[in-house]
């Protein structure tokens, strides 16, 4: 009887804490995390004939077609290091990707499919709310973890600031390409019974503890 490998896909809005969770189970499973940029660092670094094709699209400032990017994934997936199994990062992002990515798994890979469900308030508050210290750099949140003087950092009394790309209006828009791009993508994989929910609201090491059981499901 052949060993199931588990392919894990996570699903879930900007600030939902995806990343955070598939570093985790990437580590507490000893299996790699693939992003869709490390694909394409990988593939023009090894110079093979399908690296030179991704490094002239990027050249030329194009974005990087289906089939390409599928092809990139049936090239990293065959590598050793995803012999009991890997995390699938930034990918799929569309219907046609999920279909694609169908084609080339084997029968002993099992799609895991998890959403990390966060409210769009909780995100808003959780990215809007981040302000950085200009001087060491340290993190805060207004929401969450407010320094003890209004906009100054504990450590160094420097003025904390704000990223371009936090701000409140941008952070919906960001919402609101998720939810066209990826809503597809969760009732895709809800239809075919494989998409299971973790709620992103928990305490991290809860969530941790659901993503394992999710997996080990």
């Amino acid at each position: 009887m052949n060993m199931e490998i588990p392919v894990v896909i996570f699903l879930g809005a900007p600030g939902a804490g995806k990343g955070t969770q598939a570093t985790y189970l990437a580590e507490a499973k000893s299996i790699p995390k693939i992003s869709t940029g490390d694909m394409l660092r990988s593939a023009v670094h090894e110079d093979s004939e399908l690296g030179r094709k991704v490094q002239m699209i990027m050249k030329e400032g194009r974005l990087v077609d289906d089939k390409t990017m599928l092809s990139l994934v049936k090239e990293r997936i065959a590598h050793n290091d995803c012999r009991n199994g890997f995390i699938l990062d930034g990918y799929p992002r569309n219907l046609a990707q999920a279909s694609a990515l169908d084609t080339v798994l084997t029968p002993e890979m099992k799609l895991k499919v998890l959403n990390i469900q966060v409210s769009e308030e909780e995100i808003v508050k959780r990215i809007a709310g981040r302000r950085t210290c200009a001087k060491c750099g340290r993190i805060y949140n207004i929401y969450f973890r407010p320094p003890d003087f209004d906009e100054k950092c504990d450590l160094d009394g420097a003025s904390l600031c704000q990223r371009s790309d936090d701000d409140e209006s941008v952070v919906r828009k960001r919402l609101a390409t998720y939810k066209e791009e990826t809503l597809p993508l969760i009732r895709h994989y809800r239809d075919r019974k494989i998409l299971q929910v973790i709620n992103g609201l928990q305490a991290q090491a809860a969530v941790r503890k659901a993503v394992l059981a999710a997996v080990d499901r």
